[in-house]
């Protein structure tokens, strides 16, 4: 049995995006180290998970990509999680067989489009390394309210936003947390993870 691992950045307020979605604030606030790490933990993943909402903005992006998260967003093998179908992207094939690999990577992502407890107990029951979810706040709200995440990793950033998108609302009793670890980067960057 696999874990599923949260991965998400939150401002000091706990918004994941600003009221309108925008997420601007993330690259101002970053390092070289907190970079480094962030990379680190997606190519620690067997597989990545996110909402069609996500997906959908992802996958145009990421095959023509450069920068240290490319290649682990283009290897990595996907599942999308869907509640109003799914059509699917284009498959991408160029010319340029790296682009073809990688935009391949994205056509051929695992749709769950059934309840979403049942789709992360199936992947989970699967052998491989952890499982890791990114994405973005309703995506997550309704990840969090399955109870089957094993970890979470919060890459605090050093902005308050005063309002946006959280992802611990709406829950339907208080979800304690036992912290793992807390590591500071240089930017201003904490993360914290709990188990």
């Amino acid at each position: 049995m696999r874990k599923l691992i949260m991965k998400m950045s939150v401002s000091v307020d706990g918004f994941v995006s600003d009221a309108d979605g925008g997420k601007d604030w993330l690259f101002k606030t970053g390092d070289a180290e907190s970079l480094a790490w962030s990379v680190g933990k997606i190519r620690e993943a067997g597989l990545i998970i996110m909402g069609r909402k996500s997906f959908e903005t992802m996958a145009p992006y990421w095959p023509t990509a450069t920068g240290p998260f490319a290649a682990p967003m283009n290897e990595i093998p996907k599942a999308v999680f869907t509640r109003n179908g799914f059509k699917g992207i284009g498959t991408g094939h160029t010319s340029n067989p790296e682009l073809s690999s990688a935009a391949d990577s994205w056509s051929q992502a695992r749709v769950m489009d059934g309840d979403l407890a049942e789709g992360i107990r199936q992947l989970k029951s699967e052998e491989g390394k952890p499982i890791v979810a990114i994405g973005g706040a309703e995506f997550m709200q309704c990840l969090i309210a399955t109870g089957l995440i094993d970890e979470y990793h919060l890459a605090v950033h050093p902005v308050a936003l005063g309002s946006g998108l959280p992802i611990f609302t709406g829950l339907q009793m208080p979800l304690y947390l036992k912290l793992i670890e807390v590591k500071a980067f240089p930017g201003g960057i904490v993360v914290q993870s709990y188990g």
